[in-house]
């Protein structure tokens, strides 16, 4: 895709907007991995005994396929690949600070107890195992599919890119990630497809509730940035 030609004053707007736009994926990523094991139940349908039953880690999960989405529209795959590595080199040092955490004995007036900490947050090793795999192979997926998409369409139809691209990739998350932890004896068996439907359709919503922000945002951009359909900004 042809990339645009910014002003010293513009690259660094789009320099501190990706920045923006990194945190962002990072804080919601690793929110995800420290929230897992809390499970909420929602009956949307007043008078239906469906009830909805998801790990609480599944609300900001969404906004990670957003933002590379927004990333990849707006800076091109390339720089939305490096948001996805620096997602994962977060989750594993916030890994790691949990397992130091975990090992430092707790004081005899310590509001949380070694116990209740292990208890919160004992299995992150393995939630933040499963999520990386699941991570990782979705992301990846979802930047190669989003770009397809755009070239097929030459960068017009976002929605097609936007939902299609996020579709494929969260199922496959999905099923990965409730696949992994029940080989891992985190999640019962019996619960494996309950999960991944309802979290799929979850994300499924989310992401089509997201479209129109996916477009008011990248319409701002190319106002801001005087930018013609498919291109990109430059950065560096």
């Amino acid at each position: 895709m042809q990339q645009a030609t910014l002003s010293e004053r513009d690259r660094e707007v789009a320099f501190r907007l990706y920045l923006f736009l990194g945190a962002l994926f990072i804080a919601a990523l690793v929110a995800c991995n420290l929230i897992f094991r809390k499970f909420f139940t929602w009956s949307p349908f007043a008078g239906s005994d469906f009830t909805f039953e998801q790990s609480v880690g599944i609300l900001p999960y969404p906004i990670t396929f957003l933002i590379t989405d927004l990333i990849s529209e707006i800076y091109g795959a390339r720089r939305a690949n490096q948001v996805v590595f620096a997602g994962l080199g977060a989750s594993l040092f916030t890994l790691l600070i949990i397992t130091l955490a975990d090992v430092a004995p707790a004081a005899a007036w310590s509001p949380v107890s070694d116990g209740e900490f292990e208890h919160v947050f004992g299995q992150t090793a393995i939630a933040v195992g499963a999520s990386m795999i699941a991570y990782l192979f979705a992301q990846f997926i979802d930047i190669r599919v989003f770009h397809f998409w755009k070239r097929i369409t030459g960068g017009k139809m976002l929605w097609v890119r936007n939902n299609f691209s996020t579709l494929t990739s969260q199922f496959i998350d999905t099923f990965t990630v409730i696949l992994l932890l029940c080989l891992g004896g985190e999640i019962k068996w019996v619960m494996f497809w309950t999960l991944v439907i309802n979290g799929f359709a979850f994300k499924a919503l989310i992401a089509l509730v997201d479209t129109p922000l996916f477009y008011v945002t990248t319409w701002m951009v190319r106002k801001r940035f005087n930018l013609e359909l498919g291109q990109e900004l430059k950065i560096v």
